[in-house]
């Protein structure tokens, strides 16, 4: 025993039987027993096409025979050219520039030192211009920063003292509105007492970063529509940086490529990864406007460089694959082929909200959150400690499902790829485990 697993309580690990797993095909995983899972996380929400695609198995081998990797630091290699002006191309209008990281966490790290570094780099009237706005609940990553601007208890609050302070703002959680308001009669009035905060701080707020439409690591908390937009409006009125964290979000899931186009919103940085290689490498970007790119070219002597990279910054076999990931939703018109997934989806799941222990089934695309609650009426949840989400998903596991949940909110979110039998396969196996661990409580 020798692998400390991420967020697992090794203690607990070390005494349940492992899954060990060796392959995967599809929106299957395979262990070393020879038993087939539907992968119901993607992977943990990279999976796009299904494991073993042939283009992304093949781009791999090809850049292999090439070279696995050579540094961004002044030199440039052309994977990471092509990718650049694709990403480019298929982004929100008005994102021009590409800058590469590694994952997630240091696509918002990089965001949230550009914001603030672009700010001292411009006229002085501006303010100081250093913090940033969050909302509660919000998850942007594991590094120190990424921490700074989350908002998760159980994960960060033993990290406080290595953080940098924020100015938080409550999450659009409709099931639990902490205004108790109902929508659509609230007319979204959480958006008030976000525009007090950006009115009375804006000289000091560097930016205000989001999760566009989803707030992943919540529970799959869906704002409203009009609300992304409306916060577009008050960051552009106050001047204030809007920073958005498409990296749960991006490439299909939502069922759009990005799920800032479903308001046609451009924010002025945004942070990409899990769905860019398809699953295969880790890689990540932050892009940025033009103006902000600007704000950075002088020369060497003003110290406007952007002092800030990784050794794998801009990986050749992560491009690579990525480059045909992109393909792949061309060829295989992966976005149009979505819709009808996603509408069969919420058929299946409608039943499921009947059921006496569901409190809430938010559905954004083909990521789904599924609340768990004690007393439906009450909307009381189950202590944490009872486990019922992990139960839940042991027993999905044992019929063939793999799933993670978030405390008592199961989490679904299978690759682009899976069809709408598995799909339904899907959906029978979750009820049939929520039954199963509910009915003995």
């Amino acid at each position: 025993m020798y692998l400390w697993h991420p967020f697992t309580q090794m203690k607990e690990w070390e005494q349940e039987e492992p899954v060990i797993i060796e392959r995967g095909k599809g929106p299957y995983l395979i262990d070393t027993e020879g038993r087939r899972y539907l992968d119901g996380t993607s992977s943990i929400w990279v999976n796009l096409h299904g494991h073993r695609h042939p283009s992304l198995d093949k781009a791999l081998r090809q850049q292999l025979e090439k070279v696995a990797h050579s540094t961004l630091l002044g030199l440039s290699n052309p994977p990471a050219i092509k990718l650049a002006r694709e990403l480019v191309r298929i982004a929100p209008k008005g994102l021009t520039r590409v800058f590469y990281s590694d994952d997630g966490s240091t696509a918002v790290e990089v965001a949230l030192k550009m914001a603030v570094q672009y700010w001292q780099q411009q006229k002085k009237r501006a303010g100081p211009k250093r913090m940033f706005v969050n909302l509660t609940l919000a998850y942007h990553g594991d590094t120190a920063g990424a921490m700074s601007v989350g908002n998760i208890e159980l994960f960060h609050e033993r990290f406080h003292p290595l953080l940098f302070p924020t100015l938080k703002v409550d999450a659009p959680y409709c099931y639990r509105c902490p205004l108790k308001l109902a929508h659509p009669s609230c007319r979204l009035a959480c958006i008030e007492p976000i525009e007090r905060v950006l009115k009375s701080r804006h000289r000091d707020l560097a930016g205000f970063i989001i999760e566009p439409l989803v707030q992943a690591a919540a529970g799959m908390l869906t704002a409203p529509p009009g609300y992304l937009a409306r916060i577009r409006d008050l960051c552009t009125k106050y001047e204030v940086l809007l920073i958005a964290d498409e990296v749960a979000t991006g490439f299909g899931r939502t069922g759009k490529m990005f799920a800032c186009q479903h308001e046609s919103v451009t924010p002025d940085l945004m942070a990409i990864s899990k769905g860019l290689t398809g699953g295969y490498m880790p890689l990540a970007a932050t892009l940025v406007t033009e103006k902000i790119y600007q704000a950075f070219l002088g020369e060497y002597r003003e110290w406007k460089t952007f002092f800030h990279g990784h050794s794998y910054t801009g990986n050749p076999l992560g491009c690579a694959v990525a480059l045909a990931n992109l393909e792949v939703f061309r060829q295989e018109r992966t976005l149009k082929n979505l819709q009808p997934k996603i509408k069969a989806l919420r058929r299946f799941l409608k039943p499921l909200a009947e059921h006496p222990h569901v409190g809430e089934i938010r559905q954004c695309g083909l990521m789904v959150g599924i609340e768990l609650v004690k007393d439906q009426a009450r909307r009381e949840g189950y202590p944490l400690e009872e486990r019922i989400g992990h139960r839940v998903a042991l027993e999905a596991r044992r019929r063939g499902l793999l799933l993670r949940p978030i405390g008592n909110v199961i989490i679904l979110i299978p690759p682009l790829i899976t069809t709408i039998p598995d799909l339904k396969l899907m959906i029978q196996i979750l009820e049939g485990s929520i039954i199963s661990i509910t009915r003995t409580i």
